[in-house]
């Protein structure tokens, strides 16, 4: 199980958007993972007509190291650590380090 997943809410603890808060899109290879309004970047596109793109620049989130990302607590509204806990029934889930409630519930 990971400590972040597709659709977590989260902070960004470090880099030029710290403290702004965004909806994990997508994991990407080696840890880090695409964040709605995080780390965007100006790009040169070129046009191309087969597929029906044109040219220009557009803004374009980039990924983003999950060492730099907090799970946001609807509890307290900041960003919180992840741990993990196993129920009585088997099940393993994730609950915030500073109040213990399971993550989603």
């Amino acid at each position: 199980m990971e400590r972040l997943v597709k659709g977590d809410q989260v902070v960004v603890t470090t880099g030029k958007d710290r403290g702004k808060q965004g909806e994990i899109l997508r994991r990407v290879e080696g840890g880090k993972f695409v964040v709605q309004g995080i780390n965007l970047v100006k790009k040169h596109m070129k046009p191309n007509p087969a597929m029906g793109r044109t040219g220009g620049i557009v803004e374009k989130e980039m990924p983003i190291d999950g060492s730099n990302l907090a799970l946001v607590n609807p509890a307290s509204g900041k960003g919180d650590k992840v741990g993990f806990k196993i129920l009585e029934d088997g099940r393993k889930v994730r609950v915030f380090k500073s109040n213990g409630e399971t993550v989603g519930a």
